[in-house]
């Protein structure tokens, strides 16, 4: 999708490449809240431009639905000290994970780019949300209410919910993915996952409009599959464990994964790491 496509009065989103990205604008008359930022500085400039271009009215908020490069390198483009001087609403958890996770990506990247080419993060400054989010908040954008829902430890420990109640569109962030398999990213929490995501679905109406982190708007429906699919994943690496079975061989005992082999790698992984801990006094 190379132009913005009006979801619900007053909702946007646009597709960007790369990582087929959701970036979602959310008009209200004081202006306009842009969900998620990009991969890197020079793309969230780019995204100021075209947002300035498309809808005339400055950001003056922003969210974060987590705090994985591809959806967060572009705040300084907007954040304090920019034109834009726009308020930054995330998870209160984000800096943590950039300090644990972000920041050592980085660090790696600078030492040796050839890790990851084709990025251009020379110039990234790391911009934590300056209004992190630890409970349900209410934004007025003016004639538009939006509620901002941190989650619980699922793809990320930082993932944030925005809900627009009236329009009935729900934006989710990698909670769910459309146009990819759900990612394994740093920070997931696989045995938690699905949980977070079905009570999402239950909290839906069969109507909702429901926007991924990447991908087209879904609905419901496809929100419970991948609840569902999510499940049986971390169903099988649980009962792998218990059985005394290696990552490698929980992997190997089923030919029927929902979601392809090579996305599960991270993910049993994590869960294993999870499962080995020690339960909490």
């Amino acid at each position: 999708m190379r132009e913005w496509h009006t979801v619900a009065p007053g909702i946007h989103q646009r597709r960007y490449d790369p990582f087929d990205i959701s970036i979602v604008v959310i008009e209200g008359a004081d202006g306009v809240l842009l969900v998620d930022t990009r991969a890197e500085p020079a793309e969230g400039e780019a995204l100021s431009d075209d947002v300035r271009e498309r809808f005339d009215r400055p950001v003056r908020w922003v969210v974060n639905t987590h705090a994985h490069f591809d959806h967060t390198f572009g705040n300084q483009a907007f954040g304090p000290g920019t034109s834009a001087d726009a308020s930054i609403h995330g998870h209160e958890n984000i800096a943590t994970h950039f300090a644990e996770h972000e920041r050592p990506r980085l660090a790696a990247w600078h030492a040796d780019p050839t890790r990851e080419p084709g990025r251009h993060w020379d110039d990234v400054r790391l911009t934590p949300p300056t209004h992190p989010v630890g409970t349900p908040t209410t934004l007025d954008l003016g004639g538009r209410i939006v509620e901002l829902l941190p989650q619980p430890p699922a793809h990320t420990d930082t993932d944030l919910v925005v809900f627009a109640p009236a329009e009935r569109v729900w934006i989710l962030g990698d909670l769910v993915e459309e146009s990819g398999p759900p990612m394994y990213g740093s920070g997931s929490f696989p045995l938690q996952w699905p949980g977070v995501l079905a009570a999402l679905a239950d909290a839906m109406d069969p109507r909702d409009l429901v926007i991924p982190g990447h991908g087209r708007v879904v609905d419901r429906g496809f929100v419970a599959r991948q609840a569902g699919d999510l499940q049986l994943v971390a169903d099988r690496f649980r009962a792998a464990h218990d059985d005394g079975l290696t990552a490698a061989e929980a992997l190997a005992r089923h030919h029927d994964w929902p979601i392809p082999l090579d996305f599960l790698v991270s993910g049993v992984e994590r869960a294993y790491t999870q499962l080995d801990q020690p339960p909490a006094d």
